[in-house]
């Protein structure tokens, strides 16, 4: 455990994150879901407030009125250069706990905006503390799992939160009708009853849980615990080496084409995504004569079908390991592991597109279109390149490329309009 100088965790120690009970795994599971959840609720939050904030600010654009989602898309890419960071060099805790408090504060904000480019622009700063759930929950979950099969299950997990944007439309359609503040509202209450979890979070991120340790050895014994010290402490953390390393990681990675190209893929995916926020309600109520709840309802297939995804990539981490024992070929090159699922992602999602299309005969059924076109998993299978990550606690690095998905859905989400 120390060797004089280091301190380092022993195989079974119960400090290490990797080691702690089942129990214990699971709350931090639930905790980083509820935070991302948060992120995703609050992504698509005013999609079925348009009327109502069109009335109140006397604004008649369409493109302006896709903004209050396009902008915290926006905070979304702003937000992962500065947390990633931030996180590897102070810990997940400290960086969910004032990121979460800066969401809670700007959404409340919104909720209070007197006017339209108040909203706007506390939007955006919403945005950039809610995407840190995004870019470190998937560290923290390869904190606590070591094990490749089950970290990657962990991480599939994370597709659930694929419901929040879909929760978000169905919410601000029943109660815009209250009044438009009334979405942020919501959105703050639920943010308010996530409170509880998010304070008993612990940290998770070893560098850190060893520098408080070598503190507690130096102040134990002030004589001779001066000169224990954690690997972190002996790093270079200035803003330069933050720069040129911990940012420099994502930019790196990208250089990989496989990583480049399922980038792109998942960024077409994305903005594919948000469109269906901009043109379900020109569908559902311009062609289908919905009210605004029933408009946000429609998108609930697309919600299951994230369901469905998300229990299929879980499954076939089972489906993988079998194969290897079997010793079949196919698992043997790492870069075509993960293939299959988007094999099966990418037919089912060209397919849903296509029925989408079917709905503009009004002729057709009222409930069999919306129900059964995005029950094809339109965009939740798109993360199964993402499930295949194995890259350890630096996981969070990776994610934060995900600002350049989030560059194609604001794009994406005013084309749509």
């Amino acid at each position: 455990m120390e060797d004089g100088r280091l301190v380092a965790f022993s195989d079974e120690d119960p400090e290490r994150a990797a080691n702690w009970s089942t129990r214990r795994k699971i709350l931090v599971l639930i905790i980083g879901l509820a935070l991302a959840s948060n992120s995703t609720l609050g992504s698509s939050l005013p999609s079925g407030s348009s009327h109502y904030l069109s009335k109140e600010f006397n604004v008649s654009s369409a493109e302006q009125l896709a903004l209050p989602n396009s902008v915290y898309l926006i905070g979304y890419v702003f937000g992962p250069p500065l947390f990633s960071p931030l996180s590897e060099m102070h810990g997940r805790r400290i960086v969910m706990l004032s990121t979460f408090f800066g969401f809670t504060v700007f959404t409340l904000a919104c909720a209070l905006a007197p006017t339209w480019p108040a909203l706007l622009i506390f939007r955006f700063l919403s945005g950039a503390f809610a995407s840190a759930p995004i870019t470190v929950v998937g560290g923290i979950f390869a904190d606590i799992y070591d094990d490749p099969v089950r970290r990657g299950q962990a991480i599939a997990l994370i597709g659930l939160t694929s419901l929040g944007p879909i929760i978000g439309p169905i919410i601000s359609g029943f109660v815009s009708p209250v009044s438009w503040r009334w979405t942020f509202w919501v959105g703050l209450i639920i943010a308010g009853a996530t409170w509880p979890l998010v304070l008993v979070l612990p940290e998770t991120y070893p560098p850190v849980i060893l520098l408080r340790r070598a503190k507690r050895m130096r102040a134990a014994s002030p004589n001779h615990g001066q000169n224990v010290y954690a690997p972190i402490e002996l790093e270079d953390n200035g803003w330069k080496h933050t720069v040129t390393v911990k940012l420099a990681r994502p930019v790196v990675m990208f250089k990989e084409p496989i990583v480049f190209c399922s980038c792109m893929y998942l960024a077409l995916q994305f903005g594919i995504f948000y469109i269906f926020f901009q043109v379900y309600p020109i569908v559902f109520q311009g062609i289908y004569k919905f009210n605004d709840g029933l408009a946000g309802v429609a998108l609930v297939p697309v919600g299951v079908g994230g369901v469905i995804a998300c229990g299929i990539a879980i499954w076939y981490d089972t489906f993988l390991e079998q194969a290897k024992k079997r010793d079949a070929s196919w698992p043997k090159s790492e870069e075509y592991r993960r293939l299959p699922l988007a094999c099966i992602s990418g037919p089912l999602n060209v397919s849903s597109l296509f029925w989408l299309v079917r709905l503009e005969k009004p002729t057709r059924r009222r409930l069999d279109c919306p129900i059964r076109h995005p029950l094809d998993c339109p965009h939740a299978c798109r993360r199964s390149i993402r499930h295949g990550s194995r890259i350890g606690i630096y996981i969070h690095a990776e994610l934060s490329r995900r600002r350049i998905r989030r560059l194609c859905g604001i794009g994406f989400g005013i084309v749509g309009v």
